[in-house]
């Protein structure tokens, strides 16, 4: 009898705290706002992991997971702003006029569009006739340097280093980022004294100087 009572006790106290969840301190009602984010330009409709979901003019968000899907408690008529490298956001507003505790949606993402420089149209009609004109061109020794100079190592390094990279290399970068932060959870991570990589990385910065003092 005691053990039934005190279960009867712990569900109502469990089910008042639940009821409590869905209204904030203001006594304001809540929402659990969820859904999947999903590339609209696909017709597989490919998730879009580690999305960042982000209430306005809140200070609040989430991200998505692996699978694209998210959870977050919004206040009905919030605006939800979705943002991923490589896409342009998308904004979505909670209807105000809810008369559930939750609400789920599959919000579509657009990939961003990137302007390619201009191209050049040479004045020959095949690949034949560039390859005689092109072993018949008188190269000057000014013409050689110039070649030299663009394809030295400082220079293809400084190019490596100014020329932006492309929504899909940097949503690669993020997730990698993401997924070796993520490995090492409730561990300590591995030292990298004991790294050959870590170890050539070291004697590399420090034959190009990166460790000498900068004078201002």
């Amino acid at each position: 009898m005691r053990i039934f009572l005190f279960s009867l006790l712990a569900f109502c106290l469990a089910s008042s705290a639940s009821a409590q969840e869905y209204v904030d301190q203001n006594g304001e009602e809540l929402v659990q706002f969820s859904g999947m984010v999903l590339d609209g330009g696909n017709e597989r409709l490919l998730p879009i992991p580690y999305t960042t979901v982000f209430i306005k003019n809140d200070g609040r968000g989430t991200y998505a997971n692996l699978e694209g899907f998210f959870s977050i408690v919004t206040h009905k008529g919030d605006t939800v702003v979705f943002s991923a490298l490589g896409y342009d956001d998308a904004t979505y507003v909670v209807p105000d006029t809810l008369t559930e505790e939750k609400y789920s949606i599959v919000q579509l993402m657009t990939q961003n569009n990137i302007d390619l420089p201009a191209a050049v149209v040479f004045p020959w009609p095949s690949r034949e006739h560039f390859k005689l004109e092109f072993l018949a061109m008188d190269v000057t020794p000014e013409l050689q340097s110039i070649a030299n100079d663009n394809l030295s190592a400082d220079k293809l390094e400084q190019l490596r280093e100014t020329i932006p990279r492309t929504g899909a290399e940097n949503g690669s970068y993020y997730l990698r980022q993401q997924a070796k932060q993520t490995y090492y959870i409730g561990q300590q991570p591995p030292m990298n004294i004991f790294s050959p990589v870590a170890w050539k990385q070291f004697f590399d910065g420090w034959k190009r100087g990166d460790f000498k003092k900068k004078k201002n």
